[in-house]
């Protein structure tokens, strides 16, 4: 069902998507949201602030990121013709330092001198320690203690780059737990702290700003590809946990019929297993973290624990943007598992000499389902999102196990 055919014309003046999104905070933290929204706002409409973005962005970021045709992955799936928007090439290795140099610059404007963070993957945190370093800024970051296990080279380079980490050992230890820490830490430092949110989640503006920040991706492929190709893309793909990337990669092509756009969640052990992340397969609407969203619950309405391989995609909502874009049918969302993941992750390896994300390789697994069964003049794109250096210790326990 496509019902609009204005996608991106973004949130209303809540902040909703629909019925989704909005700001539901503590009233001590309703006064600093106003502030952060028209602080955004401003800064949007001001050159000044775009030509010191874009400064940063080629300059420390390293953008525009390459369009890169993927030529053997392409030979072995014998369909869809398959390029890479290579966001893993990136200073600090993903796509979320493009959302930190910009709400840093923001963060220096209102006069903010502490930045807090919260981290899945660590990729965030990574990149919220790289820009608080890079502007003198000290730095709290949050982290599940499961994830810091499994994500332990990030530890050390957010640590290296001055940021104190603290564990996080509520819960299951992982994204959600990170992010009520965060929150709870926001509401008393009101005064001097900048909450540096990873994804297109949270309270209104936080959802548009992450994607506005993130939208540079799709606008870099959208040029790319008419200079490559000299037409559109087909269709598009990418992950999702929150979906900052996929928001990033998506938005420059919402009011483009012809352009299919498919988001690829975490199924885990399956959807029928219990153990998964994907929230708009699996989930219902409801409240969390600021925003209305699907998100796993029980019965009671209860947040109940995501699953997956990836730290990045363990997280039991979706940003309200994807929920909305999901109801009005305009993004096809699939879902892929731990397995399948894992299995795409070694063909990009060997296809292409490219180590993925294990989030990234659930995008490059519905590829695997998709290309072969489409024309060899159908143009598809991938976002990779992150490259998976800080995944070799799960993998590598992983492949033991098999063996």
């Amino acid at each position: 069902m496509q019902t609009n055919t204005n996608f991106s014309r973004g949130a209303d003046a809540q902040g909703q998507f629909g019925s989704f999104g909005g700001r539901f905070v503590a009233e001590s933290l309703m006064p600093l949201i106003l502030d952060l929204e028209q602080a955004f706002n401003t800064a949007l409409s001001e050159p000044n602030f775009l030509a010191e973005l874009d400064r940063f962005q080629a300059e420390f970021v390293g953008r525009p990121s390459p369009l890169y045709f993927a030529e053997r992955l392409t030979e072995l799936y014998g369909g869809a013709k398959i390029y890479f928007k290579r966001e893993e090439l990136n200073h600090t290795g993903a796509h979320k330092i493009n959302n930190c140099i910009g709400q840093v610059l923001l963060a220096k404007r209102m006069g903010k001198t502490r930045i807090i963070a919260e981290t899945g993957a660590g990729m965030h945190g990574v990149a919220t320690a790289t820009v608080a370093a890079r502007f003198g800024l000290p730095c709290v970051v949050y982290m599940g203690a499961t994830d810091i296990e499994r994500q332990r080279d990030n530890v050390s380079r957010m640590r290296l780059m001055g940021a104190e980490i603290v564990p996080v050992t509520s819960g299951t230890g992982t994204l959600k737990d990170a992010m009520n820490e965060a929150l709870r830490d926001w509401v008393t430092n009101v005064d001097n702290t900048f909450y540096m949110i990873g994804t297109v989640a949270g309270p209104h503006p936080y959802p548009t700003m992450v994607r506005e920040f993130q939208a540079v991706i799709g606008r870099e492929t959208r040029v790319q590809m008419q200079a490559r190709e000299g037409r559109l893309p087909d269709s598009l793909v990418a992950c999702i946990g929150g979906g900052s990337n996929a928001m990033g990669l998506f938005h420059a092509f919402l009011d483009d019929p012809s352009v299919q756009l498919i988001g690829v969640e975490a199924a885990g052990e399956g959807l029928d297993s219990g153990k998964h992340a994907a929230s708009l397969k699996g989930g219902v609407a409801g409240v969390l973290h600021g925003n209305r969203t699907y998100l796993l619950q029980d019965n009671d309405g209860q947040i109940t624990d995501a699953h997956s391989v990836s730290a990045g995609l363990d997280y039991p909502g979706i940003g309200p943007e994807h929920a909305w874009l999901h109801e009005q049918g305009r993004v096809d969302y699939a879902a892929v598992t731990d397995t399948e993941a894992l299995d795409a992750f070694h063909v990009c390896c060997r296809q292409e000499g490219i180590i993925p994300a294990l989030e990234t390789a659930h995008a490059l697994a519905e590829v695997a389902k998709r290309a072969p069964l489409l024309p060899k003049d159908h143009l598809m794109v991938v976002c990779l999102s992150g490259r998976g250096d800080k995944d070799m210790p799960t993998v590598l326990r992983l492949m033991e196990e098999k063996a």
